[in-house]
C-alpha cells in the first residue's frame, strides 16, 4: 500500500485541517486543537499551557493524519460521560503505551482486544471510579471501536464516524478511508465524496438527481447530504 504513497503509509499523511477533523467527527475545533495542539489556560500566578494528548507532524498550518482521526475518535468515548482532568487522562493513556510499547496506542488492534480493559483499571484507579462507572466506560468505549475497522495487522483502516446525536441511531453508510478519495468523507463502498453530494443539493439538484447521477440509492445519497448539512449551511 505504501508505494503508491511515496513509501508512506497513508494513514500517516498529515491531510486534515482541524475544522476538517470537526466536521467529519462531529467534535467542538476548540476541543480538538486542545488535544493535538495544545492550549494556555489561566492560573493565579499567570498562564501555564496543556500539552497535546496526541502527537501531529509540525507543521504550518496544523495538519492531521488518519491515525490521529481515529485517535480523536476514541479519545472522544473517554470524555464523552466522565468530565475527568485530561492530566489523568494522559497518565493513564503513558501506561497503557509503555504497556505495548507502541505510539498511537489508541489506534492500534491491541488497545481494542485488552488495552480497554488496562486503561479502564488505571483509569479507575487514579479517580477511584466505582464498578459501575467502569462498565459504563467500557461501553462507550465499545460503541467507539466498533467503529473502527482494522486491516490483516491490526492498525485501523477504516472508521465510520457518528453522523447524529444518538449513537444508537447511527448508520454505517459514510466512511473515511486514507485510501480512498484522498481520505475524505465517502459513501461507504463508493469514492462518491459526501462534501460534493452536499454542495449540489445546496446548488439545487434534488436527491432523485443526484442518486440517479451517481447510480446510488437515494437513502445513501440522503444519509451523506445530512451529516454535511451544517457544514455547507
Amino acid at each position: 500500500m505504501t508505494e503508491l504513497y511515496g513509501g508512506t503509509d497513508p494513514r500517516d499523511i498529515p491531510t486534515y485541517s482541524i475544522s476538517d477533523a470537526a466536521r467529519y467527527l462531529r467534535i467542538p475545533t476548540g476541543t480538538i486543537r486542545s488535544w493535538t495542539v495544545g492550549r494556555q489556560y489561566p492560573t493565579a500566578n499567570g498562564f501555564n499551557f496543556f500539552k497535546p494528548l496526541i502527537s501531529i507532524r509540525d507543521l504550518k498550518p496544523r495538519l492531521l493524519s488518519f491515525t490521529n482521526l481515529v485517535e480523536i475518535h476514541v479519545l472522544r468515548a473517554i470524555r464523552k460521560n466522565h468530565k475527568i482532568h485530561l492530566g489523568k487522562v494522559r497518565i493513564a493513556l503513558d501506561f497503557i503505551e509503555g504497556q505495548f510499547q507502541v505510539s498511537c496506542p489508541l489506534a492500534g488492534e491491541r488497545f481494542r482486544t485488552n488495552g480497554v480493559d488496562l486503561f479502564i483499571e488505571r483509569y479507575g484507579s487514579l479517580v477511584n471510579a466505582s464498578l459501575r462507572g467502569q462498565t459504563e466506560m467500557k461501553d462507550a468505549f465499545n460503541a467507539h471501536l466498533e467503529r473502527i475497522e482494522p486491516d490483516d495487522t491490526g492498525l485501523a483502516i477504516k472508521l465510520y464516524p457518528f453522523t447524529r446525536s444518538s449513537e444508537e441511531d447511527n448508520p454505517r453508510i459514510v466512511v473515511i478511508d486514507p485510501r480512498i478519495a484522498f481520505g475524505r468523507l465517502v459513501i461507504a463502498g463508493t469514492g462518491i465524496a459526501t462534501r460534493v453530494l452536499a454542495e449540489r443539493y445546496q446548488a439545487g439538484d434534488s436527491i432523485d438527481d443526484l442518486a440517479y447521477d451517481y447510480d446510488c440509492g437515494r437513502l445513501k445519497i440522503e444519509e451523506a447530504i445530512r451529516c454535511e448539512l451544517p457544514a455547507v449551511a
